[in-house]
């Protein structure tokens, strides 16, 4: 073997060559035996990569192996057989990782070392790298499918034939198109229901499955001394991360076909069963296919690839990527995107187009005629550019990386493995070939870009001209009387001309100020328009991607003009934090509020763009996802498009899937460190999270804590973790670890304030009570007030067990037997001690929850009719809301009907204008004339109802 390449002068090239060798003479005295030839090919492979240099001073043995065997000979035929020999020896897990890791580290150095030299074209080097990782991945997973069988039992169907574990590979490994130092994106599936046959007791398939999955992660993921062998990520599994690990074939049908979403038909184009294909492999195929094919062209998938291509854009522009070959405008995701767009639109029709490789898609394409033989040439040597790049960038460090180096000696490597002169020459051709692919990215579902080169505009002049009084007279010839506008204009133009923009900024700023003046004037109070979108400008100015995006976006400056002059509340919010003016930039998806059932779904598949370990970047990416969907919520609710009982239906979804996501990670993060409560099933958690006041009654605003408390029924005892530690206090943890999720300060806030008071005993009460202490509180200690607070009380996630208890735990408390006058007087006086307390406002105004007659009064009413009957009436008990406690309440006689329509008219007006000043930006208040009629009213109501002497 000889290095048959371009020039290798770069002295920092020689300098890591000559460190590197020098460490390896130091632990490898055979090195004398190896020829000159042999000596300087090494040296130079030493130098390319740091990955190749680190294994080999740790295995010297596999040089002399290297340097005897044909590295232009394909070897993957024998991967599957030379490791599946290597693991009927092995008899422990630890053997096991170790003999994977070290097969793993062997092969990939000899393709690092092959690929530095280019010996081999880059489909191979692709191919290669893939079979690799299926067959470490089939080893792995059949070594513990026998020993997990000796132990437990072979999982069978209902006819005693044996079940086996069928892997999913998604992704690149799906197309046999894998990264050097990628992640594997996997599912695991089963074909049928039974039970295992042969062990000591009889274990359920899914639960043997389950069992037999989080091994397998942990085989091929856990770092040892060794390293890893691949790092899994199974986030794309129906559910995602809330999802069972293991589901079986039928599971995986029903979720398909009723709760798959588009995101996940594109993510499936790629998916392939792994391993030796069998009747199962088809069976899988056969049920997967038509959720992703249509039987018709598909246009309708277009609007969602829009919004894909939109997503992307915005990835780039919130992480602020430069110099990414993967995510960056023209990179590999955009050829990925463009293919698949074609594959999901006719796939159904062509059967040739339903293939998991780029390669062979984009040939398919150009045979049927959807591509020409320029666009088909021009992506497949672009996407080939980018892909080697990439592929040598992570096989420097064995680091997953897709982001061009920033030091010489990793560009002078990138050089050498290219045959490319130098840096810029390099830089040059992937920038060529990232334009040619983003041209047909935006080509793909149209989206023409805005490009003028000049703006013939009066606001032009605007703009430009340095005098006021010049600017008050061009404001009145195009018929707009204002001048607070010109002066609000020049202010703010003062108050920016000392800011250091930048160049590129200031030229973005002064093509971007005329179209959105002139968009202004349009508006009905031009400087009330202006002065909140200057507020949000202030914000961006050193920012130009956020300018450039209000440039080349009307829809989207049309959209901060509107929503900015209807609320400056929501002003405020793009002011405070900007990567929201993405959401502006079509507006049928701003107004297009996510359904109610969807929030949970919707978080999962925002949150799979960011690695499941990067824990700091999955708190930041629920504080955005919740900001999104909360300026989406507004801008339906400004706009007349939501009515107050369904913002505040939005607003509380969006919190429960929050909460289920938060709740998710501590428990990972808990159970990682002390294992599980023992005792407890698999998948269970034994905990569950209630909700209170606002998020209880389903009636959150846009500034509403969260009042939660915590249960749990797990039996006494110790987890079963490396640390273990008494149940009580795991589940203490749990609660802080929720409450640090929730409260930690990110660069986007704080994802709610948490109120935990209401818990039993207060502040000085343990943080999770157990459901029997809960309900002995309840029934034996708990105040009337406390009771109160229960009607209110709804249970929001946690296991179905916890569900059920909580209820006839609610239930029996709101049913017990009270006397009335005693309980009249124990609701008044509360209520007069919250009004002496929390009522701050002038004789003259009106406090739309605490003043006489206010939202308080009313919700009180609500709570008396409940703890008053409830013992009579368990219908009562049903509902948390007061909406529905009215109705009932009515059903049953207990307050006339007209009483609770009046009562249910005034709360849900109270509620509206609540919603209104705080999206205006103001405090809660109304001029008492306002509100005095309806508040009489229900001071009227109050009275009767609780038998209170007039």
């Amino acid at each position: 073997m000889t290095l048959e390449r371009g020039e290798y002068q770069s002295e920092l090239l020689h300098q890591a060559a000559d460190k590197h060798l020098a460490d390896l003479k130091q632990v490898w005295p055979e090195w004398q035996t190896l020829s000159s030839q042999q000596l300087e090919n090494l040296h130079k492979v030493l130098g390319l990569s740091d990955f190749v240099a680190e294994q080999l001073q740790r295995h010297p043995e596999w040089i002399i192996e290297f340097f005897n065997s044909d590295f232009n000979k394909p070897e993957r035929q024998h991967f599957a057989q030379q490791i599946a020999d290597l693991m009927q020896h092995v008899s422990s897990e630890d053997q096991a990782k170790a003999v994977l890791r070290q097969f793993r580290n062997q092969q990939m150095v000899r393709l690092a070392w092959r690929d530095f030299i280019g010996l081999a074209p880059l489909e191979n080097s692709l191919l290669d790298l893939s079979v690799l990782a299926e067959s470490l991945i089939i080893a792995a997973r059949d070594w513990l499918y026998h020993d997990m069988c000796q132990s437990l039992g072979t999982p069978t169907d209902k006819q005693g034939n044996p079940q086996p574990m069928m892997i999913i590979g998604m992704g690149k490994l799906g197309g046999r198109e894998l990264n050097f130092s990628s992640d594997i994106d996997l599912i695991f599936t089963f074909p049928e229901h039974g039970e295992t046959v042969g062990g000591r007791r009889t274990l359920d398939n899914q639960q043997f499955f389950i069992r037999m999955g989080q091994r397998l992660v942990n085989l091929l993921g856990q770092v040892t001394t060794d390293g890893f062998v691949f790092r899994v990520d199974m986030r794309l599994r129906p559910y995602g991360e809330s999802g069972p690990l293991v589901v079986s074939y039928s599971a995986l049908e029903d979720y398909y076909q009723e709760q798959g979403r588009e995101w996940e038909r594109y993510a499936m184009v790629k998916a392939r069963a792994l391993g030796p294909w069998n009747s199962h492999s088809d069976q899988l195929h056969d049920l997967l296919r038509p959720f992703i094919y249509r039987r018709y062209i598909d246009f309708s998938a277009i609007d969602s690839l829009r919004r894909m291509k939109q997503l992307i854009a915005q990835e780039v522009r919130r992480r602020q990527l430069t110099d990414n070959i993967k995510l960056g405008a023209g990179g590999i995701r955009e050829v990925e995107f463009v293919v698949q767009s074609f594959q999901l639109i006719r796939g159904g029709r062509e059967p040739e187009l339903r293939r998991q490789s780029i390669y062979e898609a984009i040939d398919a394409l150009y045979q049927l005629h959807q591509l020409d033989y320029f666009a088909a040439d021009e992506l497949r040597q672009s996407y080939s550019l980018l892909r080697r790049v990439e592929n040598l960038l992570q096989a420097i460090d064995d680091k997953q990386t897709q982001t061009l180096p920033t030091d010489g000696l990793d560009w002078h490597r990138l050089c050498y493995a290219t045959n490319t002169a130098n840096e810029a020459e390099l830089r040059t051709e992937i920038e060529a070939a990232m334009s040619k692919i983003h041209r047909h990215f935006r080509d793909a579902v149209g989206g023409e870009e805005n490009c003028d080169a000049t703006y013939d505009c009066w606001t032009v002049q605007l703009w430009c001209t340095p005098q006021l009084s010049d600017a008050k007279l061009m404001l009145k010839d195009h018929g707009i009387e204002d001048d607070a506008l010109a002066e609000s204009l020049f202010h703010w133009k003062d108050s920016i001309a000392r800011r250091s923009i930048g160049p590129r900024g200031r030229e973005t700023l002064d093509k971007l100020m005329p179209k959105l003046l002139e968009e202004i004037g349009l508006s009905t109070a031009p400087a009330d328009a202006f002065n909140p979108v200057s507020g949000v400008l202030d914000q961006i100015l050193t920012r130009t991607t956020y300018l450039e995006l209000l440039y080349e976006n009307p829809g989207a400056r049309q959209q901060l003009i509107s929503l900015c002059s209807a609320s400056p509340w929501i002003a405020a919010e793009l002011a405070r934090f900007p990567m929201l003016l993405d959401e502006l930039i079509d507006p049928a998806q701003l107004y297009n509020t996510t359904s109610l059932d969807d929030y949970a779904s919707e978080l999962r598949q925002y949150l799979l763009r960011i690695p499941a370990d990067d824990m700091e970047q999955l708190m930041e990416g629920m504080r955005q996802f919740k900001l999104s969907q909360q300026l989406k919520i507004a801008a339906a609710d400004v706009t007349g498009v939501l009515p107050v009982m369904q913002v505040s239906d939005h607003l509380t979804f969006l919190a429960e899937a929050l909460i289920e996501q938060v709740v998710h990670y501590a428990w990972l993060q808990l159970t990682a460190r002390h294992g599980t409560p023992e005792g407890i099933d698999v998948g269970d958690m034994s905990f569950a999270v209630v909700g209170y006041g606002k998020l209880g009654g389903i009636e959150l605003g846009y500034g509403s804590d969260l009042d939660l408390v915590f249960l749990h029924n797990a039996p006494t005892g110790m987890t079963n973790g490396d640390k273990p530690i008494e149940v009580g206090l795991f589940y203490a943890k749990l609660a802080q670890r929720i409450q640090h999720l929730f409260s930690t300060r990110t660069v986007s806030g704080i994802l709610y304030e948490v109120d935990l008071r209401l818990r039993p005993s207060g502040a000085s009460g343990l943080l999770v009570s157990s459901i029997d202490s809960f309900a002995e509180y309840q029934e034996q200690e708990a105040w009337t007030w406390e009771h109160q607070a229960l009607v209110r009380a709804r249970f929001i996630h946690g296991d179905s067990a916890l569900a059920e208890r909580f209820a006839d735990i609610r239930t029996a408390v709101l049913s017990k037997a009270r006397e009335p006058k005693a309980l009249a007087d124990d609701v008044h006086q509360m209520r007069l001690k919250m009004r002496e307390h929390l009522l701050k406002v002038p004789p003259d105004m009106f406090d739309l929850k605490q003043s006489l007659g206010g939202i308080a009064d009313i919700e009180f009413i609500a709570q008396f009719l409940v703890l008053a009957y409830a013992q009579q009436y368990h219908e009562l008990c049903v509902w948390s809301d007061n909406v529905r406690i009215f109705e009932v309440a009515a059903d049953l006689e207990l307050i006339p009907v007209m009483c609770a329509q009046t009562l249910t008219q005034i709360y849900c007006h109270l509620r509206d204008e609540s919603h209104h000043l705080t999206l205006a930006g103001k405090a809660a208040h109304l001029p008492l004339v306002e509100v005095q009629q309806q508040a009489a009213q229900v001071v009227e109501i109050y009275g009767d109802i609780l038998g209170l002497e007039k």
